[in-house]
């Protein structure tokens, strides 16, 4: 057996770290004002514990542009390096000052928000960069240094003349990243990347007024100042406790977050915790329609207040993802890029604390102000029903505050329903039907019918109803949902009347005949049934099981009921009992008869949606004549 060290060519990683280090190059500007605010954050730590008596000032990160030399540059006031420190870390690649840092000082630095973990961040400057200086000088009482790289394996290290403390990286940007070289360009990354770093950063100056005196004229023109234009907000609200905010500052962060967005936020729920994994952040519920498609990738994710990324699935549970806000945790494992999520036991962890927090808020805003909560729930149930269908702890909390709105605007809980239901039943042994409506104008009259015989409709139209009926009928002991269109509607309507059909078997049977050659149509199931008289003479219902799988498929369920497009399937309900059906059984003319039986059933496909194209040009016709 050999035993030996795997040996790295330093002639062919260049290339490999220009073009493969990170799969998006405006990357380098993050790793290098992460790098910066870590020397920053290290000369603070430093100076807090004592060891060292530094004069640490207000120090900031200054990125400068400079058109005529093609560079770029990036000046930080932190600890600095020295000589030999540049050989440390920047000779050897991958290797990471901050671990080495955090190992030194392990007692006292593993809060101070240390960001670098890997040892590459500075060599993402060589994806847009022909050559690249370090000028830096230690907080030590060394000399400065100057370091030189033109991206081959050779460099150049001497002293430099510098007089401040920190570092100055200078990229010398290649032709191919010329962009890189423009204000907005920069501007935009620092904002994407860099909006809530730490310590200050500075990119250019900008004009500032200054407020006049109680003397001034009222026609003198304003003074200004030229001030630092900072891009960025040190102290955003997610890294202060909760007791420290108030409702203003949490609706300003919003609008700080998402500054495109002119509505408020309903609520929001301040995540912090700090045993067994840090975690700060701030969700905020937006209104949202019932389209889940196009609201995700609103939440922030970063690291130390570092953007990393805004697709936060797999540590926020899917049904969150609707949501907006930040997340902030150093212990969230990514990788080298910092761009993609590594599954592991923390992150499922994580994903469980958030899923516990917002459900313990939803429930505690429903217990302090109901009627509050009740105005909202069309802004939020989306993310509420998606929630119970998809997490299950979400879904057992659910119970507590999960509402099941009826079509006159009463709200129930589950267990307030359940028993509304419950005490109407003759049969408490029998299972539960719960009517509901998905949509009030095109299903009123079923509403009406269902609400003159006492029976409580529901109204759920969010687009994964029928995937959360299943769900609850799955956990609930002897219930079962059926829309007012459905088949379900008949049998309760036959029980409740007990009516008794005034055709004999010889009528139906003709009558029968003479439906299903008018109707001619197979997707039609003829069925007669005895009813009140009142009760209209035909009625187009649903099969309630065929509906609710067809609703499935079309809205993400093909993989679990079969991609192919299932047949439209309908009942048509005639009622024996009905004064119009006995006219038209005592009409003498089988043409007259037909086209009574045409009228009515097309009035019952009116009222369903059904009648469209010639058939409604047709219906017309024959009611103007029918008119006159």
């Amino acid at each position: 057996m050999k035993k030996g060290n795997i040996n790295v060519s330093v002639e062919n990683i260049f290339p490999l770290i220009k073009k493969f280090l990170y799969s998006d190059h405006e990357i380098f500007l993050r790793e290098l004002i992460s790098n910066a605010t870590d020397a920053t954050i290290k000369l603070k730590h430093i100076a807090n514990i004592g060891k060292e008596k530094i004069e640490v000032g207000d120090p900031k990160i200054e990125v400068k542009i400079d058109k005529k030399g093609k560079k770029l540059h990036i000046i930080d006031q932190g600890i600095g390096m020295t000589s030999d420190e540049i050989e440390k870390y920047i000779n050897e690649v991958a290797f990471s000052g901050a671990e080495e840092f955090l190992e030194k000082y392990k007692d006292s630095a593993k809060d101070s928000g240390i960001i670098g973990h890997f040892g590459l961040g500075f060599y993402s400057a060589f994806m847009v960069s022909k050559k690249v200086e370090i000028i830096s000088k230690s907080y030590k009482n060394e000399p400065a240094s100057h370091w030189t790289c033109d991206g081959s394996p050779n460099y150049t290290l001497k002293e430099h003349d510098k007089k401040d403390r920190g570092t100055e990286i200078i990229l010398h940007i290649d032709k191919d990243s010329k962009d890189f070289l423009e204000d907005n360009k920069i501007s935009e990354l620092l904002v994407k990347y860099n909006k809530f770093m730490p310590v200050p950063i500075k990119f250019g100056t900008k004009e500032e007024t200054i407020e006049q005196d109680k003397d001034s004229k009222k026609d003198e023109k304003p003074k200004t100042r030229t001030v630092d234009n900072i891009i960025n907000n040190p102290n955003p609200a997610w890294t202060k406790q909760p007791k420290e905010l108030k409702d203003d500052d949490y609706k300003s962060f919003y609008r700080e977050l998402y500054p495109m967005q002119f509505e408020e936020p309903l609520f929001n729920i301040h995540l912090n915790v700090d045993y067994p994994f840090n975690l700060t952040g701030i969700l905020y519920f937006p209104k949202l329609n019932n389209d889940i498609n196009i609201q995700k990738d609103k939440i922030q994710l970063y690291q130390n207040q570092v953007f990393v990324t805004d697709n936060v699935e797999g540590i926020v549970p899917e049904f969150l993802t609707l949501l907006r806000g930040v997340i902030d945790s150093p212990d969230i494992p990514l990788n080298v890029s910092r761009s993609y999520l590594q599954a592991d036991g923390a992150v499922k962890k994580i994903s469980a604390y958030i899923t516990r927090k917002v459900a313990d808020k939803l429930s505690s805003l429903f217990k302090s102000d109901r009627k509050e909560f009740e105005k909202k729930w069309n802004d939020i149930k989306i993310v509420i029903e998606y929630g119970m269908l998809s997490e299950e702890k979400f879904f057992e909390k659910s119970d507590k505050f999960a509402l099941y709105p009826s079509v006159d605007g009463k709200f129930y809980t589950y267990e307030e329903l359940y028993n509304k239901i419950k005490a109407k039943q003759t049969d408490k042994d029998e299972k539960l039907i719960i009517l509901y409506a998905s949509d009030k104008q095109t299903q009123h009259s079923y509403i009406q019918s269902a609400k003159q015989k006492g029976y409580e409709v529901l109204l759920l139209d969010s687009p994964i109803v029928g995937h959360l009926l299943q769900k609850l009928e799955g956990s609930k002991e002897k219930i079962q949902f059926a829309r007012v269109d459905s088949d379900h509607i008949d049998n309760l309507i036959k029980k409740d009347t007990s009516q008794v059909s005034k055709l004999n078997d010889d009528e139906k049977k003709k009558l029968e005949d003479l439906v299903k050659e008018t109707i001619d149509d197979e997707k039609f199931i003829i069925k007669l049934e005895p009813m009140d008289s009142s009760e209209n003479p035909f009625i187009i219902t649903n099969p309630e099981f065929m509906r609710r799988m067809k609703e499935m498929q079309q809205s993400g369920g093909g993989g679990i009921f079969g991609s192919g497009n299932m047949p439209d399937m309908y009942n048509l309900v005639v009622n024996t009992n009905s004064d119009l059906i006995n006219q038209i059984v005592n009409t003498k003319t089988k043409k007259k008869q037909q086209k009574l039986i045409s009228q009515s059933i097309d009035l019952a496909k009116l009222s369903h949606g059904l009648l469209n194209g010639e058939a409604l040009t047709e219906f017309i016709k024959r009611s103007y004549e029918i008119i006159k």
